[in-house]
């Protein structure tokens, strides 16, 4: 089996249905008097749909990842709700698709902002991306509603600073990382963002790294800095929930920024292995506008990536058990879209998606499918597959579901709307009603995506294309010519569900409707 078959040499679309066995010890909801379960969501950022162990990745070891599938439940049709971050984010906060979600893309804040002095460098005065709709509700103020403490350690992108929509305004008790993706370019930042009240936090504020600072960011000297950001985020992260004593539930939603370009780490055992193992590897030149740094053996540092976010993983498991919390958390591990090129990683070589056609910023499948897989001891029934379809705005009517909260007492307005269709049935062992279709918009690259049970349609720079993934997963056989009747249902189906953005930025280009025959 070559590189570009191997991650559907087993997961394959069709292949695999729903695993047989048996449910009758599983719960659903939580009973009269029984506590409410704790949540943590772990969303890398950029990690293919074949980027682990458990979905077919020969190349890098994901122990603690695959336990956790071994221990829960491993989706092979899940679908991030945008091919790039910003959006993905706000798809997952808002339980909105990217036709009605305010945010649509990564409008950034930060290249007319002033620069402002950081040591031997100059930064940002104010960075970040557009921000959230204020008067739509988000996942962590509903939890925080009903009885939860909440915190986020790792990437926002749902606000700049000083917007409407930080952390500290959308439901989040404790937050550590970075409000700003732009910013999480550098894994050896000049500064990262806190919101902590027992610090005298009264909103966001930013934590210069003055380790870091006295080096530049860019050149040889970029390594001299020593402060990482993803081992710092991550210990806070394990220190908050370390700290919680079961009085009251909670929700940690941690969103590391691996495997992200730019691919900097420590040069320690873990990369030494990788360097081992790849021998003769590739170097990268850098894209200083970015803040990519040129490196070295970008393979063993993307692979290296990827193992080090596993231990981070398996690190929160064990604080959940040690604390006992183990018996009673929904632990839920995904990433915010496909694999990226960037900063010198190398999809093609990993063969990341399988035979996924797509990467990063596209609306194929290699863009949008992501690995997905969730845990919940007594409630899901260990090592299930299931080939349910869903996508990001589905995760807040499950949390919803799970609490036993009426989502629609969240709606604002005649015109709030939430697209999203609970799965907690499907991770319970109940009867799953099914999505009709599903629906992705991305200004970026003018592009529409619509899933319509096996059949997907990308319409990009208005033209759509059709495709049959029960005999076609590659998308490379445009049948929209054989199939009119299906190009005009899905045609209907992108009228129906866009609207036009608040934000000209984000607008696409719609299909011409087809005539009826």
């Amino acid at each position: 089996m070559n590189r570009n078959e191997f991650a559907f040499g087993i997961v394959s679309l069709g292949a695999i249905c729903w695993s047989s066995c048996s449910h009758s010890a599983l719960r659903t909801t939580p009973k009269s008097g029984e506590s409410l379960p704790n949540i943590v969501f772990i969303m890398c950022d950029d990690m293919g749909y074949g980027d682990l162990a458990c979905y077919g990745q020969p190349y890098i070891e994901t122990p603690h990842i695959d336990s956790l599938a071994s221990a829960g439940m491993r989706f092979t049709q899940a679908y991030a709700g945008s091919p790039v971050s910003a959006p993905s984010r706000a798809s997952l906060m808002t339980g909105q698709h990217t036709g009605h979600t305010l945010v649509r893309g990564n409008k950034e804040y930060w290249t007319n902002a002033a620069m402002v002095p950081y040591g031997n460098n100059e930064d940002y005065a104010v960075v970040g991306q557009h921000p959230y709709d204020p008067n739509h509700v988000i996942i962590p103020e509903i939890l925080k509603d009903n009885g939860y403490t909440t915190a986020l350690f790792g990437k926002w992108a749902g606000g700049y600073e000083g917007s409407e929509s930080t952390p500290d305004k959308r439901g989040i008790d404790a937050f550590y990382g970075y409000i700003c993706q732009f910013q999480a370019h550098l894994y050896y930042p000049n500064f990262l963002n806190r919101y902590d009240p027992s610090k005298g936090d009264s909103g966001v504020v930013r934590v210069t790294m003055d380790e870091n600072i006295e080096h530049p960011m860019s050149g040889e000297e970029y390594r001299l800095r020593t402060q990482y950001s993803a081992e710092m985020i991550h210990r806070e992260a394990l220190r908050w929930i370390e700290s919680r004593d079961g009085s009251r539930p909670f929700a940690a939603f941690l969103t590391y920024t691996l495997p992200h370009a730019e691919l900097y780490q420590p040069d320690d055992e873990i990369v030494e292995y990788y360097k081992s193992k790849f021998g003769d590897d590739k170097d990268f030149g850098g894209n200083i506008w970015s803040r990519y740094n040129a490196n070295t053996h970008v393979h063993a540092q993307f692979a290296g990536m990827i193992t080090r976010l596993d231990g981070y993983v398996g690190e929160i498991m064990a604080a959940l058990r040690k604390k006992g919390f183990d018996e009673n958390t929904l632990v839920i591990f995904t990433s915010d879209n496909g694999p990226h090129e960037e900063g010198g990683a190398d999809p093609v070589f990993f063969g990341r998606d399988g035979v996924l056609r797509g990467l990063k910023r596209q609306c194929y499948e290699g863009g949008i499918r992501i690995p997905f897989i969730a845990y919940w001891k007594g409630h899901i029934a260990a090592g299930t597959v299931n080939d349910h379809q869903l996508a990001f705005y589905d995760v807040m009517p499950t949390i919803c579901d799970m609490i036993g909260v009426d989502i629609r007492s969240y709606l604002h307005s005649d015109g709030d709307t939430f697209d999203g269709i609970s799965f907690l049935p499907t991770l319970t062992g109940g009867e799953q009603p099914q999505h009709d279709y599903l629906y992705w918009e991305f200004h970026e690259t003018n592009q529409i995506g619509v899933r319509m049970g096996d059949w997907k349609m990308v319409v990009a720079d208005g033209v759509p294309r059709l495709y049959n993934l029960a005999e076609d997963i590659s998308e490379k056989n445009d049948v929209a010519a054989d199939y009119p009747d299906i190009v005009r249902r899905m045609v209907d189906i992108i009228y129906a569900e866009h609207r036009e953005p608040e934000v000209d930025f984000f607008r696409v280009t719609l299909p011409g409707r087809l005539p009826n025959s």
